[in-house]
C-alpha cells in the first residue's frame, strides 16, 4: 500500500500543502496524512503515519524536506521503516528505498542537504554579528525589563504574577525574573 505524508510549516503555505496531497494522490497513495507544522515541532500526522506502516507498504512524500529535520532524524525514520520491511519514496528525487542504490542516495543526498542548512545558519550568524558591529542589529527591544519599575509596583499593590503580565502585556515567565531580580538587588 502508498502511503502519502504531506506538510507545510505555515497556515500560510497552503497552497504548497494542496499541491502536495495532489501529487500524492496522483501518484497513487491510498492513505493521506498531512499536517502544518513546524519541522521542530510535535508531528503527530507523520507520527500516526509511520505508526501504521506494515511490511510491503511504501510512505511517499513528495520532497525531503518535507520528511525529515536532519540527516540524524532521517536516519532514525529509515531504520524505523526499515525495521518494519516499509520502503521509502521521494518522489521529486525520484528515491526510492526499496533498491540499495536509492538507500544510498537518499543518505547522500541528506548530508549534502544538512550541510547547506548548517551553512545558512552560519552565513545567517555572520550577517547578523556584522550588523551588530555595524550598529545596525539590536535585537528585539526588552521589554519586561523596561518595564521593572511597572512590576515592582503592581507587585507591591499585591497583584499576581499573571495579573501583572496580563496588565503589562508581557509574559508571567518575566515578570517572575524582574521580581526576582528585586530580592537579589
Amino acid at each position: 500500500m502508498l502511503i502519502g505524508y504531506a506538510r507545510t510549516s505555515t497556515l500560510e503555505q497552503e497552497a504548497g500543502l494542496e499541491a502536495q496531497i495532489r501529487d500524492l494522490r496522483a501518484l497513487g497513495c491510498e492513505k493521506l496524512f498531512q499536517e502544518q507544522a513546524s519541522s521542530v515541532g510535535p508531528r503527530k500526522e507523520l507520527d500516526a503515519a509511520l505508526g501504521i506502516v506494515r511490511a510491503g507498504d511504501t510512505l511517499v512524500v513528495t520532497k525531503l524536506d518535507r520528511l525529515a529535520r536532519s540527516v540524524t532524524h532521517l536516519g532514525a525514520i529509515l531504520a524505523d521503516l526499515e525495521a518494519k520491511g516499509v520502503a521509502l519514496r521521494i518522489e521529486n528525487l525520484g528515491v526510492d528505498t526499496s533498491t540499495t542504490t536509492g538507500k544510498l542516495v537518499l543518505t547522500v543526498l541528506g548530508g549534502v542537504a544538512q550541510f547547506e542548512r548548517e551553512m545558512m545558519l552560519e552565513r545567517q550568524r555572520e550577517g547578523i554579528a556584522k550588523a551588530k558591529a555595524e550598529g545596525a542589529y539590536k535585537g528585539r527591544k526588552p521589554t519586561a525589563r523596561a518595564k521593572a519599575d511597572e512590576i515592582k509596583a503592581l507587585a507591591a499593590e499585591g497583584l499576581s504574577m499573571g495579573a501583572i503580565a496580563t496588565r503589562l502585556g508581557i509574559g508571567k515567565g518575566s515578570v517572575h525574573r524582574a521580581l526576582a531580580a528585586q530580592k537579589e538587588g
